[in-house]
């Protein structure tokens, strides 16, 4: 075939047209003298070029051909080009499998097994696989063997004599056959372990299921029973050797490679258990210690190898409990738990490869498929298969799935199970992952027919039926609950009432009936309004599911459709703001505040869907217009009723961005550094209390004296006011001082300072529909019993003659909030002296605090309260950790200007910079205080009112741990944490506060 240089042989350009990638090695290969009889066939190109990579095709045929002995290579050779059937299941082969040509080219006569085309030969069962496996007489032999009837398994396949569903079929029953080989090997060379046991092999996972993969670990149990006049105990040490030498021979790799691994986890106590269990054993664990993954993994128990008889016997005893797992107790949480997908391990390179686990995954429709025959199987026995495509289409015939659901799923399940058949297929490799390689792209696209442009047009494909599944995994689980209460066509299958309430509650939904009352309420009707609705309550159903309450969300989503769903924009910005639905999900289903809040207002849903609404306001932004309200308004009422309307709307706002970022979305995961978390919460809220205490000041001044009160007049924040660091039900602890203007008496002064505190205080808790701001003055001097309001003079002569120790330890949190900026500024010069005392504070004074803090320990503790889980003055709570950085504050803020800040978090970084703590003792603290601010934030949002310690009623408890992160179930681990975290916090307070005086 030589061609003058620099121009390309026809032959060149033919095996170009053909789909070779290397035509020139191709060439050389087509010339070799092994190929001479064939060479010029336009059959062979054709049937090259038609494979899934024909290079790889004619490198493997050439193999086979030279490995062959001379007799038999022209048989092979005109067999090839004149037996089509041949042909196609043979390069189909080598093309697709590379380490199938390998076992061809080291087995030549193989070959032969692609021959026989009768119908028994198109769909065989585990007979006849037992058949083509008889003469394999040990472990070798058996890989020989099982490598054969795989080449002929994987002929068809390649062909499409056989579809995906028949294929995997095919793939368990050849397993079934092995593990019956391997298990008849392991008798053989142990009579006396078989004489004393009886053994059954039941299958598990896809193998049990009969989808089973190309490579994939066959998941197995084992049950073993001594025979007559056998101790049990021999017997099953017997029988686990017997087991464990199956294994092996399945498992173990030679010159002949290896078959599959067996994986014997899935039994009770998974990798700690006994590998071998009589039938007794295995039903007293089930019954009184398995999850609720380990009844899903049995839904696919099918007794294979060993004892017929025990293996049925098995499969019967444990059918009753898989179709009751639903009615466990643990059932919601663990269903809750397990929804949430398996990519939390998936390295974040690999993640949108995987076609398993990943989002869009195989996983994400066999999890959804078999949750709903656990919860619907209970009383529909058609239910009852291991299949993930037969129970799908029995799903759909019952009206679990709607038929339009599950055509599309199981379109787009039998794609991605056929791109992963094909995957593993060519390195016969237990993998997931969609290759990056071009090459392994392209071979991929056209073993699944596509031929224009392989690669793009599997990406596209790929993409595309990821997304359905994607779509479609949570809606298929609520859909057909809203066909159970809407009007359908004649004929159409649906769930019945009692099968939706079924569902509901195994979703979570404590009051099932309520529930359907309000997806009937919000979907009925041929309305738009009830077609967009119909949109979106099969996604919002699943994002209340993934909440603790989801009772309350579905509520709280009807109470704000009510008010809102006339308005032309409520409904269109929860459908086409992806953001804006799922956020008020969120919002709806975590706690009381946040609902009460938007209900009082629902119009401020809208700051769900802005891209910018969840970010707080400044202080200077509000403070602009709460003013400008109180200047149009007509009274001081009127006025502060806009005022606390704004502080409502930011409290909502707050509220939300804190659920939102502790929560997370699906496509902005949880906020991982929870003390900018409590910082953000504590700013947003003390701004806003500062902006509405400033609009209250100008309505109390303007409703009497107009623009000028005859005393400057200015708010002290204090506590966690002056701190930034309140919680949602904080009190505004404030002191009030004024001074009055040139040419005003003291007492005209002191009146109109005292008139305006008064009324500030009265506007602020008048009975409305927006929550009241509490405003404490008991920081002030003489507490009490001391005046509402002093004169600058009048603290500066009470500090100087009076003060004591936990006076000048409160004004640590002093700031100006509202009123007059340079009165404010004065103030806080004056007291700066009194908190940061030169060379700092004495042995005595020292002492002092610490006996304070020791008695508020001792007699402020609530009666029955648990010391270790009080956020605020339990042990390593709030109180420990703040007393601890504030003495550190009065003894060294004097030479540490750093220390010189009202906030805990900011002083104890200072006093870390500052080398007066260790970086490690600081962060123990810095964690605990973080913890109990999250804690109180979250009893707050939870219950809609304010507390210390966690709460006891079982679903706000879970409410709280979501918020704090755990997962359901895990209210246990969230209060082993706290302690943890809280008792190593105290041990650093024993040591800091309570040890030496420096």
């Amino acid at each position: 075939m030589t061609t003058a240089p620099g121009r390309r042989s026809s032959t060149f350009t033919r095996l170009l047209r053909h789909g070779f990638t290397d035509p020139s090695a191709a060439e050389q290969l087509l010339d070799l003298d092994a190929l001479a009889s064939v060479r010029s066939d336009p059959v062979l190109l054709e049937a090259l070029g038609a494979t899934a990579d024909p290079d790889l095709a004619l490198r493997g045929l050439v193999r086979i051909v030279e490995a062959g002995e001379e007799g038999e290579r022209q048989v092979l050779l005109d067999t090839l080009v004149t037996a089509k059937p041949l042909r196609d299941r043979l390069l189909g082969v080598l093309g697709a499998s590379e380490v199938l040509g390998d076992h061809l080219a080291r087995h030549p006569r193989d070959w032969q097994a692609l021959v026989t085309y009768e119908s028994a030969d198109l769909h065989p069962g585990v007979a006849e696989f037992e058949q083509g496996l008889a003469e394999a007489v040990d472990p070798d032999l058996l890989r020989v063997a099982y490598r054969r009837c795989l080449l002929t398994l994987a002929a068809r396949d390649v062909c499409g004599t056989t579809g995906l569903a028949q294929t995997a079929a095919e793939l368990a029953d050849l397993a079934t056959a092995t593990l019956r080989a391997a298990l008849a090997i392991a008798r053989t060379s142990a009579p006396e372990d078989a004489a004393q046991c009886r053994l059954a092999v039941v299958a598990m996972g896809k193998c049990g299921g009969r989808e089973l993969n190309y490579i994939s670990d066959v998941d197995v149990i084992f049950v073993g029973e001594a025979r007559d006049g056998v101790d049990e105990t021999k017997a099953m040490q017997a029988a686990t050797r017997l087991a464990a030498h199956m294994m092996r021979i399945c498992s173990d790799t030679t010159v002949e490679g290896t078959i599959w691994e067996v994986d014997a986890n899935l039994r009770p106590e998974g990798r700690n258990g006994p590998l071998v269990r009589t039938l007794s054993s295995h039903l007293a664990y089930y019954q009184r210690w398995a999850k609720t993954w380990e009844f899903q993994a049995l839904l696919k128990a099918r007794a294979v190898a060993g004892d017929p008889e025990l293996g049925a016997e098995y499969v019967e005893a444990v059918s009753p409990l898989v179709w009751g797992a639903a009615d466990r107790e643990n059932f919601v949480p663990d269903v809750q738990k397990m929804r949430r997908r398996v990519v939390d391990n998936i390295p974040a390179d690999r993640i949108e490869r995987e076609l398993k686990l990943g989002p869009g995954g195989l996983r994400d429709v066999e999890f959804a498929v078999q949750l709903l025959q656990l919860v619907h199987g209970r009383s529909d026995a058609s239910l009852h298969s291991g299949s993930t495509l037969e129970a799908l289409r029995a799903l759909a015939e019952g009206g679990y799935v709607g038929r339009a659901d599950a055509a599309q799923l199981d379109e787009a399940y039998r794609f991605l199970r056929s791109m992963e058949h094909r995957i593993q297929l060519y390195r016969l490799r237990r993998t997931h992952l969609v290759p990056e390689d071009e090459a392994d792209l392209r071979r991929l696209g056209r073993s699944l027919g596509m031929r224009t442009d392989p690669v793009a047009e599997l990406n596209k494909a790929w993409k595309r039926h990821a997304s359905v599944v994607r779509r479609l995994h949570e809606k298929i689980f609520y859909r057909p609950l809203l066909d159970a209460v809407a009007q359908l066509a004649p004929g159409e299958s649906r769930l019945s009432a009692k099968a939706a309430a079924i569902r509901l509650e195994a979703l979570g939904y404590a009051d099932p009936a309520a529930a359907l009352r309000h997806l009937e309420a919000l979907s009925s009707g041929v309305t738009r309004k009830a077609a967009i609705q119909r949109t979106l309550l099969p996604v919002l159903l699943g994002w209340f599911a993934d909440s603790a309450d989801p009772d309350a969300g579905l509520l709280g989503f009807r109470k704000v459709s009510d008010a809102l769903g006339k308005t032309p924009w409520y409904l269109r910005l929860l459908r086409d703001e992806g953001a804006a639905a799922e956020n008020l999900a969120r919002v709806l289903s975590a706690g009381r505040l946040a609902p009460d809040l938007l209900m009082r207002a629902p119009e401020a849903v809208a700051i769900l869907g802005d891209p910018e609404g969840l970010t707080p306001r400044t202080r200077e932004h509000l403070e602009q217009e709460v003013l400008a309200a109180v200047g149009r308004a007509g009274d001081a009422e009127s006025a502060v009723a806009v005022v606390r309307g704004v502080r409502r709307r930011e409290l909502f706002r707050t509220t939300a961005a804190d659920l939102i970022g502790s929560y997370g979305t699906e496509d902005s995961p949880a906020e991982q550094d929870h003390g900018a978390l409590v910082d953000r919460v504590g700013s947003a809220v003390t701004d806003l209390n500062a902006a509405t205490i400033a609009g209250a000041l100008r309505a109390a001044v303007r409703e009497q004296w107009g623009d000028t009160l005859p005393t400057r007049f200015a708010v002290i924040g204090m506590g966690r006011f002056g701190g930034h660091e309140l919680s949602y039900g904080s009190d505004a602890d404030v002191l009030f001082v004024h001074q009055p203007r040139e040419g005003v008496s003291d007492e005209e002064a002191g009146r109109a300072a005292n008139a305006v505190v008064g009324e500030m205080r009265r506007l602020l808790q008048l009975p409305t529909a927006d929550p009241p701001l509490l405003i404490d003055a008991d920081l002030r001097p003489e507490g009490r019993t001391g005046p509402m309001v002093r004169t600058l003079k009048s603290y500066e002569a009470y500090y100087r003659r009076w003060s004591l120790v936990w006076e000048s330890q409160a004004l640590l949190r002093a700031e100006h909030m509202a009123g007059d900026q340079e009165l404010g500024r004065a103030f806080v010069e004056l007291v700066d002296p009194l908190r940061y005392p030169m060379e700092g504070l004495g042995e005595d004074a020292v002492r002092e605090i610490r006996r304070l803090k020791a008695r508020m320990e001792s007699e402020r503790m609530p009666r029955g309260a648990d010391p270790t889980l009080h956020a605020k003055l339990g042990r390593g709570g709030l109180s420990d950790v703040e007393w601890t950085v504030q003495l550190i504050q009065m003894q060294h803020g004097w030479a540490e200007p750093g220390l010189r800040t009202t906030r805990t978090r900011e002083a104890l970084a200072a006093a870390c910079a500052a080398d007066l703590i260790p970086a490690e003792d600081a962060q123990t603290l810095d964690e605990a205080w973080v913890l109990a601010a999250r804690v109180r934030n979250a009893v707050m949002l939870v219950r809609g009112r304010p507390g210390d310690t966690f709460p006891s009623d079982p679903r706000e408890l879970a409410a709280v741990g979501r918020y704090l992160g755990y997962e359901p179930g895990h209210v246990g681990d969230m209060l082993d944490d706290y302690r943890r975290t809280t008792r190593r916090a105290r041990a650093v307070v024993e040591e800091r506060f309570y040890g030496a005086a420096g």
